[in-house]
Order: C-alpha cells, then structure tokens, then sequence
C-alpha cells in the first residue's frame, strides 16, 4: 500500500528508495554521455547543463543562471565564457541598465539543445518501452515529485523546439 505524500519512511525503506534513485541516475547520465557523444569536443556535460538552463528559463543574469546550477557566480561565469567563445552562448547588455548582462542561447545553442534532447528522448523511450507496463503510472507520479522536489522546471515547450530568443 502506497503511503501518503510527505509520509516518513522507515530507515531501510529510505535507503533502499535512495539506492534505487541512484541507480537510476547511473543510468540516466550515461544517457546524458551518450546523447552528447556526437558534441563532445563542444560542450561538457557540466556546459551542456548551463545550455539546458538558458533554453529552459530563457536570458539570464549570470548571477541567476548560478543559482539555478548551484554554483558560485564565478564558475558560472567561466563556463559561459567558454560557451560565448564557441557562439553557443550570446552576452547582451541591459539597455535599461548597462552594468546588467543577460545571457542567452544563440542559434547554434538551441540547436545543440534541440539535438541532444532528441538525442535523449529517443534513448529513454527505448528504455521506457522495454520496462514492464504494469506501474507506469506510479512511476510517472514518482518521477514527477522527484523532479519537482529537485527544482527542476516542468517539461515545458522548450524541450520540444520552441525558441527563446532574446
């Protein structure tokens, strides 16, 4: 019997719930690896994420894309320095204020995004089509609350190709 949301779990539950999330994440960063195989010399999985960022909440302060990655504002600022320099991503000043600078994807940013998330939806779908039918929608509830817990952005038109052009 399932337990309420936000019930506690026994200790053994809890570490057997964590086991098998980490065992999932296993799987989906290698995944993620594979889905990036193709842009390896572009773009690290750990830029890949900053890539994901921009497409997903559109331009940021450097200082916002930080916290959103969980990272000190200088090694987001690094990153997306490496990132300009391969015209994945563009700098643009406020014109309302000139010390503010918003980052955001370029043409060939999005289209990298578009790739590696076709890329990954084909792969998870395989994956997904050869587990057992039965708890799908159990699964889907639980993946849904982890990704909320986490702070991730729901799946939004984003990942399907929309363009977020500044």
């Amino acid at each position: 019997m399932p337990l309420p949301a936000g019930a506690p779990l026994a200790t053994s539950d809890r570490e057997e719930l964590v086991d098998a999330v980490l065992a999932a994440s296993r799987a989906l960063v290698a995944v993620a690896a594979r889905s990036l195989a193709d842009h390896a010399e572009d773009v690290t999985l750990a830029q890949y994420r900053v890539l994901v960022e921009l497409a997903s909440r559109g331009p940021l302060r450097a200082a916002d894309l930080a916290a959103a990655l969980g990272v000190d504002r200088s090694t987001a600022t690094r990153m997306c320095e490496r990132l300009v320099r391969k015209r994945l991503v563009d700098r643009r000043r406020v014109s309302s204020d000139r010390r503010s600078v918003r980052l955001s994807l370029t043409p060939a940013g999005r289209q990298l995004v578009r790739e590696v998330t076709q890329r990954r939806r084909a792969e998870i779908a395989k994956i997904v089509r050869r587990m057992p039918g039965e708890g799908r929608a159990q699964m889907l509830a639980a993946l849904r609350a982890f990704a909320d817990a986490a702070g991730e952005l729901p799946a939004q038109d984003w990942a399907m190709g929309w363009d977020l052009a500044p």
